[in-house]
């Protein structure tokens, strides 16, 4: 490959794909991976063969692997030059594997968190107060069965659990989806990613703050009974908890 260092496209890999993934999606979330975390530098370029070389594939399933790369902003291909990696600006800053690699590597972990959780307080209490003036009964009933669950699981100790997970996750996409918002409800798989995100990398306790159980739950309660401004507070409630024990991390 030239370059005047050496390329950790040419670093040998152990196997190709695990057993538990289908061979495309394990080579693209590696090859993700390393360009996300700098591994590949931006500006460096590569060929078909290298990739297919690195991983024992076909060219077949290397160009698949490049497109889905371009499709997520990370490279750029030309005939000329090969595959060029991308600045970080020209991401697919939403899409979840782009989170999920940010997330995964210790020096932006901290960074796609933040900007995550600002997006948040920008965009889920606005959701919040048109769920309250919008929903039907039945979907707000939905979400109050949901901050009950999470109150029951977080109390016995139960918060970093795969069903608090579920249960938290679904409540947020619930205020997103039932505020009958079509650009708000884009936003659900990006949210749900940071919402896995922080409970994989050991950031979710299993026994959450009481106060984080308790504006559910006045989310909840604010929602059924109607009142936008009361929900609207309830959610950014929610979220300034969420800053303030990320900011507690540094």
């Amino acid at each position: 490959m030239p370059q005047t260092t050496e390329s950790h496209m040419n670093t040998p890999l152990g196997t190709a794909a695990s057993p538990a993934k289908p061979l495309l999606e394990s080579v693209l979330d590696e090859l993700g991976q390393d360009i996300v975390s700098g591994r590949v530098a931006v500006g460096e370029t590569f060929k078909l063969m290298d990739i297919g070389e690195r991983f024992g594939i076909s060219r077949t399933v290397a160009r698949e692997a490049m497109r889905a790369l371009e499709q997520l902003g990370l490279v750029a291909s030309s005939r000329r030059i090969g595959i060029t990696v991308l600045p970080q600006e020209q991401w697919a800053a939403f899409d979840r594997a782009i989170i999920r690699w940010r997330l995964n590597d210790a020096g932006q972990r901290e960074g796609q968190l933040q900007s995550l959780t600002e997006l948040r307080i920008a965009i889920e209490p606005i959701a919040a107060r048109s769920v309250a003036l919008h929903a039907s009964t039945a979907e707000l009933e939905k979400i109050r069965a949901l901050a009950t669950e999470m109150r029951e699981l977080g109390e016995s100790g139960q918060g970093a659990s795969q069903r608090f997970l579920d249960a938290d996750i679904t409540f947020h996409e619930l205020i997103l989806r039932f505020c009958h918002n079509e650009m708000f409800a884009a936003l659900i798989p990006s949210i749900s990613a940071v919402l896995v995100g922080r409970t994989e990398h050991g950031l979710q306790p299993d026994l959450p703050e009481r106060e984080a159980l308790d504006n559910h739950d006045k989310l909840a309660d604010a929602l059924l009974a109607r009142d936008p401004d009361a929900a609207e507070t309830a959610s950014r409630n929610i979220l300034n908890e969420v800053r303030r024990a990320l900011d507690s991390l540094n």
